[in-house]
């Protein structure tokens, strides 16, 4: 019999949850993560097929019914799903009709998905309408745009372009730049329906101001390097602000262009200068 905690969306689940932990970004009960998995793949997984529990979705999510998420627990901390797997993960099936979830393995101790779950859904929905492959979504706090937020403006155009300048990488892993919704409080279906509205635009990142961030992506290795390109920058722009922010020189609108040439992608129209 084959179990599905030995399975490859549990490997991943377990390296990024600890790598995110070690690099700061998902504090004590901070962050969450989900993966998608379709029916014929887990047609394998013998012990993930009878529903322990149900739980209700809070919205309609009859867009993915027959859909499994690989989720993580909520007020679980990320550093403990290595050793703490079947405790701080769950596997979730949405039902037939779209209103609960469906327990099938994991969360062994009583526990429920993060309470971003609703945004998480209607993200996977959103942008599964662009991209048949999605699968992944990840929110974490990442210490440099969050700071970034309480200095520069919110400003979608302004946050892309300065993201873009600050290494010629950024372009290339995120083209389309970066949405942001006001301040909300989290773990609110109004949250996920803002987070929602701008994945639906094709915003693969979704700032969370003041608070974190939210990326989607089709595998996990690809949406965890999306983040890490983005704090990277970050990162680099804080160095800049703490050596006296002034830009001797900088990547030009026009070479940003010249990147995305060489790289084959589509800037996000308006935001680079003609």
């Amino acid at each position: 019999m084959t179990k599905f905690k030995d399975s490859i969306f549990v490997r991943d689940m377990k390296n990024i949850t600890r790598q995110s932990y070690d690099n700061g970004w998902d504090e004590r009960n901070g962050g969450n993560m989900s993966i998608r998995i379709t029916p014929e793949e887990m047609k394998e997984y013998d012990d993930a097929k009878e529903v322990k529990r149900t739980f209700d979705l809070g919205f309609d999510a009859s867009a993915l019914a027959g859909q499994y998420f690989l989720v993580t627990g909520t007020g679980r901390y990320f550093r403990n799903v290595f050793q703490s797997t079947e405790e701080d993960l769950g596997l979730v099936r949405i039902s037939n009709d779209g209103e609960k979830g469906e327990i099938v393995w994991g969360y062994v101790d009583g526990a429920k998905p993060t309470s971003e779950f609703p945004t998480h859904l209607m993200a996977h929905i959103a942008r599964l309408k662009l991209d048949s492959k999605q699968r992944v979504v990840m929110h974490c706090h990442l210490t440099n745009l969050i700071a970034m937020s309480f200095t520069q403006p919110l400003d979608e155009k302004y946050f892309s372009k300065t993201i873009w300048k600050m290494q010629a990488e950024s372009m290339p892993v995120c083209p389309e730049g970066l949405g942001i919704i006001p301040y909300e409080t989290p773990g609110t279906t109004i949250i996920g329906e803002h987070t929602a509205k701008k994945i639906a635009n094709r915003y693969r990142v979704v700032m969370w101001p003041h608070h974190g961030i939210f990326a989607v992506g089709d595998s996990p290795d690809e949406c965890f390097g999306l983040i890490e390109t983005i704090e990277k920058a970050a990162t680099i722009f804080t160095a800049i602000q703490a050596q006296g922010g002034n830009r001797l020189d900088e990547i030009t609108d026009k070479q940003l262009k010249e990147i995305a040439e060489y790289f084959n992608v589509t800037p996000r129209e308006g935001f680079l200068d003609d």
